[in-house]
């Protein structure tokens, strides 16, 4: 079912009045707590006030889908949950009989969307969870779209960047749980799909976004600065002794780490290879397809340190950081 459905569900108006059993006020009309039969089989139980749905109260449809919760002069607005005729569900906040504010979504197949509403929409801050996969998407939405900033989690990496109509664009990062980063960018290309030769139509084309790995680096973390040593108060400088193998090492190690970055520019495309990560949309229902970001790290590894019968995590934990603390250099290790 989808998450627009509900405006094909219906209420009756105020003038369809069925069959009526509570209370009135002097003037006749409905008013306070009743029980109303509508003309099309649907059924209402709750609180009126002149006339109309006021209050708390549960609508019933007869397709099987059901409101419970709060109305203003007839109209869904307030804190509610719209249960559909699938099974599919909605519980948050409604304005002017829509989805508005914060509320949470679950659909059929599982997914849930939990965030803000705008209009009925999507709209704001919001997570997307991929029950299929384990995955979910947080950040904005527009209009019901995947849009601005973002992250994609996956269950051993994260990509973090910009999306534009469900599409990650422009530069972002890719985070592996092995312990460092693919930096890169996202670049839109159109696709032709078809072409009438015989008439001077415009060829439709598809935009498919395409992963330009640029480096790969260690993970950023967040390091405390430290105060700046003073000099001696004599005015003499104490002359550090120098490491092991010499003082030069850390500086070779970062000009190797720059070599082994400014090497990796034409990596496998993490966003290409794994199209069997892609669920087609089996409803036009507004649940969300998951296409880019599954990768595997396997494939990344063998590519960026150079080891093809080794395991990511194994490289990582028995090469590649034991030998940069030890103070080796890329070239050393390999």
């Amino acid at each position: 079912m989808s998450d627009l459905g509900s405006e094909e569900l219906e209420e009756e108006g105020e003038n369809d009045l069925g069959e009526y059993d509570g209370e009135r006020n002097e003037a006749g009309e409905r008013h306070g707590h009743g029980k109303a039969r509508l003309p099309n089989g649907d059924t209402y139980e709750g609180s009126y006030q002149h006339g109309k749905r006021h209050g708390q109260g549960i609508y019933k449809f007869k397709s099987g889908a059901r409101y419970i919760g709060e109305y203003v002069k007839n109209k869904k607005h307030g804190h509610g949950t719209f249960i559909y005729p699938d099974g599919s569900r909605y519980e948050g906040e409604w304005a002017d009989d829509r989805r508005h504010g914060y509320g949470v979504y679950c659909y059929v197949n599982n997914d849930t969307y939990t965030g803000e509403w705008f209009a009925h929409q999507r709209h704001g801050q919001g997570t997307y969870f991929y029950a299929e996969t384990g995955s979910k998407y947080v950040g904005t939405w527009v209009n019901g779209q995947q849009e601005g900033m973002a992250e994609l989690i996956h269950l051993n990496h994260r990509y973090q960047g910009k999306f534009l109509n469900k599409n990650p664009v422009g530069p972002g990062k890719y985070v592996f749980d092995i312990g460092c980063e693919q930096h890169g960018e996202y670049r839109l290309t159109d696709v032709e799909r078809g072409e009438e030769e015989e008439e001077e139509e415009v060829t439709l084309m598809t935009v498919v976004p395409k992963w330009k790995a640029t480096s790969i680096t260690e993970l950023a973390l967040w390091t405390p600065t430290l105060p700046e040593e003073q000099p001696p108060a004599d005015g003499t400088i104490q002359e550090e002794a120098p490491g092991p193998e010499g003082g030069g090492e850390p500086a070779e190690d970062d000009q190797a780490l720059a070599d082994l970055s400014e090497g990796e520019a034409d990596l496998t495309r993490p966003g290409e290879d794994n199209e069997d990560a892609t669920r087609e949309e089996g409803r036009e229902d507004g649940q969300e397809e998951l296409r880019y970001g599954a990768i595997d790290q396997g494939e990344l590894c063998r590519s960026a340190w150079g080891c093809r019968f080794l395991e990511p995590l194994k490289v990582f934990r028995e090469l590649w950081a034991p030998a940069v603390r030890g103070g080796l250099s890329s070239n050393q290790i390999f």
